[in-house]
């Protein structure tokens, strides 16, 4: 049994990046059941990550990450609280992460505070212009509008996106279980996205 043990610690950890004490104290919880043990450890950094939000993090690095052979360049600098941290491989894996899902993904703001109120706005009557050639009652109009928004939420803001490595998680989570695992608060501070060409007219059409 301690050797079944120490394996499912070995595999906790490898897919959370906790550390093994925490990921022994996780799986005695839970009995042993792993979904509910990385369920525990998501909380439990959760919080922890939540009380270390109010920490300045005047430290960190700005990551250039260049996707599809030159055709896509980003630029993200992400803050953590000391130049220790901001040495150490596993911030600079996560920030790596940040970069290649906002390549990928394409995020227009950063959270859903930066969106101006005239985007919103222009979204909910569209999503509400769609809404009554689809039929609905008028009656479930404006709940079915504020659910459809959060999803342009989740696809325009890159926090509030699901993680490309971890599809259950949002970019926001996945930046807290560091936050948890590092010790320190970390932040995206901003980013800037490149693709080539684009914004240019293509041969044929001038």
């Amino acid at each position: 049994m301690a050797k079944i043990e120490a394996n499912l610690v070995k595999e906790l950890r490898e897919r959370t990046g906790a550390g093994m004490m925490d990921c022994k104290k996780a799986l005695t919880e839970v009995n042993g059941d792993m979904d509910k043990a990385i369920e525990f450890l998501r909380e439990k950094g959760l919080a922890a990550a939540n009380k270390k939000a109010g920490r300045i993090t005047s430290e960190g690095v700005v990551e250039a990450y260049i996707h599809g052979n030159g055709r896509i360049g980003v630029l993200v600098e992400v803050n953590c609280e000391t130049d220790f941290v901001a040495k150490n491989e596993a911030f600079r894996s996560l920030v790596r992460d940040i970069g290649m899902q906002i390549a990928a993904a394409n995020p227009q703001y950063l959270t859903r505070e930066e969106v101006p109120a005239s985007i919103i706005e222009h979204e909910k009557d569209i999503l509400r212009a769609q809404a009554i050639n689809e039929g609905k009652p008028e009656k479930i109009i404006d709940k079915m509008v504020e659910g459809r928004l959060e999803k342009f939420f989740a696809e325009a803001c890159l926090l509030e996106q699901p993680f490309i490595r971890e599809g259950e998680q949002t970019v926001k989570e996945f930046i807290q279980s560091k936050v948890a695992t590092l010790g320190e608060n970390i932040t995206v501070r901003r980013f800037v996205r490149y693709q080539m060409g684009e914004g240019l007219a293509k041969r044929g059409e001038c």
